[in-house]
C-alpha cells in the first residue's frame, strides 16, 4: 500500500504542478475561467495548484504539510467538480477533477492514518 501512496502522491504533485503553471500561463485556461464564470479566480487557483504540489512534495520531510496539501487539493478538486456540474459539463470534462480528488483522497488518507 505505501508503493501505492508514492506513485498517487508524485502523480498528483506532477499533474497539479503542470495544471497550476498551465492555469497562471496560458490563454487557453484565461478562456476556460471564463467559461466556468470564474475569471477572477484563475490566478488564485494557480497558485494554490502549485503551492498544493509543493506541499506533497515537501511533505516527505513534514507529514503536517503532506494532510494540509492533500486536503486543500481533494477540496479544490470537489469545488472544480461542482463547478464543472454546475456549468453543465459533461462526465468526460468532469473525470480529471473527479480522478485528482479520488487520488488526493487517497492519498490525505494515507498521510493520516
Amino acid at each position: 500500500m505505501q508503493t501505492a501512496f508514492e506513485i498517487a502522491r508524485a502523480m498528483s504533485a506532477f499533474a497539479f504542478l503542470f495544471y497550476g503553471v498551465t492555469c497562471l500561463t496560458t490563454v487557453r485556461m484565461v478562456a476556460e475561467f471564463e467559461r466556468y464564470r470564474l475569471a477572477r479566480f484563475r490566478t488564485t487557483v494557480g497558485v494554490l495548484e502549485c503551492l498544493g504540489a509543493l506541499g506533497l512534495l515537501a511533505g516527505h520531510f513534514y507529514g503536517p504539510l503532506l494532510v494540509a496539501a492533500a486536503a486543500g487539493l481533494a477540496l479544490l478538486m470537489l469545488m472544480g467538480i461542482a463547478t464543472r456540474i454546475r456549468i453543465g459539463d459533461s462526465l468526460v470534462q468532469t473525470l480529471p477533477a473527479a480522478v485528482l480528488f479520488v487520488v488526493n483522497a487517497f492519498v490525505l488518507v494515507m498521510a493520516v492514518g
